[in-house]
């Protein structure tokens, strides 16, 4: 058994190790970020990704036919830990199919549940994309509705992710929704353009991209049940490649930005849902109320 003094001591050394490898892994990523542009994704990419985007579309039209099947993985054992406040997230396409020609596939979804919360408040929530900024800050920076009418909805949306390095985003994005019934609903979001954008606020030439985010479409679904609503995002999206040699080292570490991106994203959504003015004081567990 180690003294006080002795835990003292290796305390301050992980921390030392941690903040080592810390700027290690954000040295790296500069390096990455530094490397030859990535102009675009290979046609092999580009079709790997349609084919992923394929078949989840056709298992969520599935599911989302009948409201027993309505949102996937949801058993009575991860329904009591999401009533009880966690969040559960999960990588959807296995990490040895991921590497594609030049590029990386990210297939996660991720699932909450907001107490005393409606269909209709969420939705509301994601159609308005003026209060995007808001509700999802620091991510976004901003979002509007481009011109025209009926759906698919055209959300332009400026983000700004920092993971080591930091990167702004402009993207345009057909934002679609539906309902099964009162206690079902769904929206999917398909980008249609994603671009770069450099220090003076412009846009990256596309020789000087570096594929940070190439392709990105976003489904949720939501469920109006026992007491709240179930929510769930599953998100696809393609990446550049990690150059030969620096994968050991930030390999992990890039895959796991898009986790890291969905985790926020539905939290800030159930937060933000949670908060609404109109809604009535909910109660916690002990049954007091808040």
């Amino acid at each position: 058994m180690r003294s006080p003094a002795g835990e003292r001591t290796v305390r301050r050394m992980k921390h030392g190790f941690g903040r080592f490898r810390e700027a290690f892994v954000g040295g790296a990523l500069i390096v990455l970020a530094s490397t030859c542009g990535a102009e675009a994704p290979s046609p092999k990419a580009a079709a790997d990704f349609d084919q992923c985007v394929r078949a989840n579309e056709a298992r969520l039209t599935q599911e989302h036919s009948a409201p027993e099947s309505f949102l996937e993985g949801i058993d009575a054992a991860r329904a009591a830990r999401l009533r009880n406040g966690e969040v559960i997230v999960e990588r959807l396409s296995p990490s040895e199919g991921a590497a594609l020609p030049g590029a990386l596939l990210h297939d996660w979804r991720g699932t909450a549940f907001v107490r005393g919360a409606t269909v209709p408040e969420f939705e509301a929530l994601l159609r308005n994309f003026a209060a995007y900024p808001g509700e999802f800050s620091p991510q976004v920076l901003e979002a509007k509705q481009l011109a025209g009418q009926g759906e698919p909805l055209a959300l332009e949306m400026r983000v700004r992710q920092r993971h080591g390095i930091t990167v702004t985003l402009d993207g345009v994005y057909d934002v679609r929704f539906g309902r099964l019934d009162a206690e079902h609903g769904w929206s999917t979001s398909e980008s249609t353009r994603i671009e770069e954008i450099g220090a003076e606020g412009q846009p990256l030439s596309v020789q000087a991209q570096h594929g940070f985010l190439w392709r990105l479409d976003t489904w949720w679904s939501y469920e109006q049940r026992d007491g709240g609503l179930y929510v769930q995002i599953e998100t696809v999206s393609l990446t550049r490649s990690i150059p030969v040699g620096l994968g050991w080292l930030v390999g992990q570490y890039v895959e796991n930005i898009p986790r890291e991106s969905l985790k926020f994203t539905l939290r800030a959504a159930c937060a933000a849902v949670q908060q609404q003015p109109s809604r009535p004081p909910t109660e916690n567990r002990k049954g007091q109320r808040k």
